[in-house]
């Protein structure tokens, strides 16, 4: 691991290599044929069955020599078994162009392995250094008023820039290369939280975007259908007619949907050829990346594409409660068979010290979802930077905190799990279909669009809407793009309002229930084309006959809605209600405080399947009592009973119980039991303190 390359010969060849990848194309569909990140088949070398890992995110670029041996002896006493290293730290490894400096981290990996600790090793393409922006100014961003934007933090790098893209693999070629036989790697990850990033301006920002709409219509004439460009004489005469839509100001919606697919296509980009990269030079090493593809800034379409550039889905854990923490988590799973990495683990947060046994918490709740290693963010306090009042597990003193004991603890019960049946190996009998498209187009820019008048909920808010029923009733849940995933394994797939409805993932809801699915879809869904815009045929577009009626007219309740089910009364926590026309579709339930009285839930044979549409929005209170009704259907059954606010499953015959709550509860059993996490010993009653967890026989 000490050998070193020549620079100049070895960085020439990289570079030479890495400027005859086909960038343009793979915004194109150049990638389309191109092999999953990993065969998700059962590799020896992979964390597996029986394998649990307790660590942190450590940034040796702040520590001394003397200060890591240190840390590492605290990590090592913690029983610490993996740490992420590299991320954020591209001019600590190329401090000028070429000039590449890795022998002290070459000292830091050997130390990790003699400590027995795994190394999680981040390409760290984001963000790129100063002599970078200097050197290439192509790099720096450009905002919508034309001016150029300095590199003032982390996430602010233009990663369509050619310059940008080839020095950002010749980085990663250099550091696969050097780390591919290091015994302590265990995965590689990408471009930290690259979904967080800027769109840029610039005017080779907008002919690389025309380039891509060259390629996606083909011609003036395709693309001026697409964008609607005869509304408010807007008509383009050539290509060159184009400008980058605003993403931060007014303009219409069509055009602002295939602004955010172009910033999307090239973050996959990025991420397909960093993939490329690590499957030429370290094959048999599975990625583990924490992209944040969901971010408001620019995010992208993950849930589409994912397949080829992640092994394990991994993501950021810093959640506000519970159940949009396990939504977050599980949509970064989407229908992989690999479990769950949490590469930053909550340990507290910005102006936050942390509380204890928040964090273990969350950890037992993590294993319910099917998580295998979690990362505290982060070790060491930082002394500088944006994040300096995040606090980490060791102080800005150097003292270790209480943080370090809880991880600790977390480390030494997750090594007798794994004896239990952990990590879980899930397998969902319902999902959950997101849309990205859905996401953008529901909330185009504004002010003028009506769009924002029309669907005012978020569209978040509403899958988690869908999400929280099921979580409650302790059902495992995939969350996946139903037009790019299959459906065949699922007895239930919900579609809460799912705006765009694009031929794909039409023609796959289609598909599942002429072959005896059960789809039951929310208000708001399937209004508009690939396009962005309105459907001129009966909605809900593409699936009228699916679902056996039509759907146009629309109102919003002076009081909270109800609907009659058979002798019960639901009471809900929403106003807007569509107007159903059922033509072949049966009545399940009705608006009762409606002017029109019509059907609230109605259900379809289609095929050997059953269709359901709920005519309202996708909200718990009223999706929760729906599903119940749904379940029976669909043959889905709910998990163990739980008091609100505990969580469970069943794994190898024995339960896992979280209680996430402040509060004392109590959960009745027939017979004595002993907890094999606490020791404890029920009769009558399983009794979990606050934030407190067991296994059960």
């Amino acid at each position: 691991m000490k050998t070193r390359f020549s620079r100049r010969s070895r960085t020439s060849l990289i570079r030479s290599a890495i400027m005859g990848l086909p960038i343009m194309g793979l915004l194109c569909g150049a990638w389309g044929g191109l092999a999953a990140a990993q065969d998700m088949q059962a590799h020896p070398n992979w964390p597996g069955p029986g394998q649990l890992f307790v660590g942190a995110c450590y940034q040796p670029i702040d520590r001394s020599p003397e200060e890591i041996d240190r840390d590492i002896a605290i990590m090592k006493r913690a029983g610490f078994t993996v740490v992420r290293l590299g991320d954020l730290s591209w001019d600590s490894f190329e401090p000028a162009q070429g000039k590449f400096t890795f022998e002290w981290f070459d000292t830091v990996m050997d130390k990790m392995r003699a400590a027995g600790i795994r190394v999680i090793l981040d390409i760290p393409g984001t963000p790129a250094p100063i002599w970078l922006h200097r050197k290439y100014p192509g790099v720096d961003l450009v905002n919508q008023s034309g001016d150029r934007v300095p590199p003032a933090e982390r996430y602010m790098d233009n990663i369509s820039d050619p310059d940008y893209v080839r020095e950002a693999g010749i980085l990663a070629d250099m550091l696969t290369k050097r780390y591919a036989h290091h015994p302590a790697v265990i995965a590689i990850g990408y471009d930290n939280e690259i979904g967080n990033g800027f769109m840029s301006y610039s005017e080779a920002d907008r002919q690389r975007f025309i380039t891509w709409l060259q390629r996606k219509y083909g011609t003036v004439e395709a693309l001026n259908k697409a964008w609607a460009t005869q509304r408010w004489s807007r008509r383009l005469n050539d290509f060159n007619d184009v400008d980058l839509p605003l993403a931060d100001g007014p303009g219409p919606a069509e055009r602002y949907l295939d602004l955010h697919r172009y910033w999307s296509d090239v973050t996959v980009a990025r991420l397909r050829e960093l993939d490329e990269i690590r499957r030429r030079n370290m094959p048999d090493m599975p990625t583990l990346s924490n992209l944040w593809d969901n971010a408001p800034r620019r995010g992208f379409d993950y849930l589409s594409t994912y397949k080829s550039y992640v092994t394990y889905g991994a993501e950021g854990f810093y959640p506000a409660d519970p159940v949009s923490g396990a939504l977050g988590a599980l949509m970064t799973k989407g229908d992989l068979p690999t479990p769950i990495w949490f590469n930053e683990f909550t340990a507290g947060g910005g102006g936050d010290y942390g509380t204890p046994g928040r964090s273990r918490m969350y950890a037992y709740l993590s294993l319910i979802l099917g998580a295998q290693g979690i990362l505290a963010w982060t070790f060491n306090s930082h002394l500088g930077g944006e994040e300096q009042a995040l606090f980490g597990l060791v102080d800005h003193d150097g003292t270790p905190s209480w943080k370090v004991d809880e991880f600790g603890r977390i480390a030494t019960e997750f090594r007798e799990l794994a004896k239990y049946g952990f990590p879980r190996y899930t397998h969902p009998e319902v999902a959950i279909a997101y849309s990205f498209d859905s996401a953008i187009a529901s909330h185009p820019n504004g002010p003028s669009s009506t769009t924002r008048q029309y669907f005012q909920s978020t569209y978040g808010d509403q899958v988690q809407g869908a999400f929280e029923p099921l979580f409650r009733d302790n059902i495992d849940t995939a969350i996946i793009n139903v037009g790019h995933d299959a459906l065949a394994s699922y007895k239930l797939v919900v579609v809460p309002a799912d705006y765009l409805m694009d031929a794909a993932s039409a023609q796959a809801l289609r598909d599942y229930v002429v072959n005896g699915g059960t789809v039951l879809m929310t208000g708001y869904s399937a209004k508009i084309d690939e396009h962005g815009q309105w459907f001129n045929t009966p909605l809900p577009g593409r699936l009228s006959d699916v679902f056996g009626l039509k759907t146009n007219a629309f109102y919003r309740a002076d009081a909270p809605l109800k609907i009659g089910m058979g002798q019960d009364t639901i009471t809900t926590g929403v106003r807007y209600y569509e107007v159903l026309e059922p033509s072949t579709a049966k009545v399940l339930a009705t608006f009762t405080n409606t002017r029109e009285l019509s059907p609230a839930v109605t259900v379809n044979k289609f095929g050997k399947g059953t269709a359901i549409y709920l005519a309202t929005e996708s909200n718990v209170s009223v999706v929760g009592p729906i599903l119940r009704q749904v379940y029976t259907m669909a043959g889905v059954h709910p998990g163990p009973q739980t008091p609100e606010g505990v969580y469970a499953r069943v794994v190898d015959g024995r339960t896992l119980f979280v209680n996430t709550t402040g509060e004392e509860k109590r959960i009745p059993i027939a017979s004595r039991k002993t907890g094999i996490i606490s020791r404890h010993a029920y009769d009558g009653a399983i009794v979990l303190g606050p934030q407190e967890a067991d296994l059960v026989p």
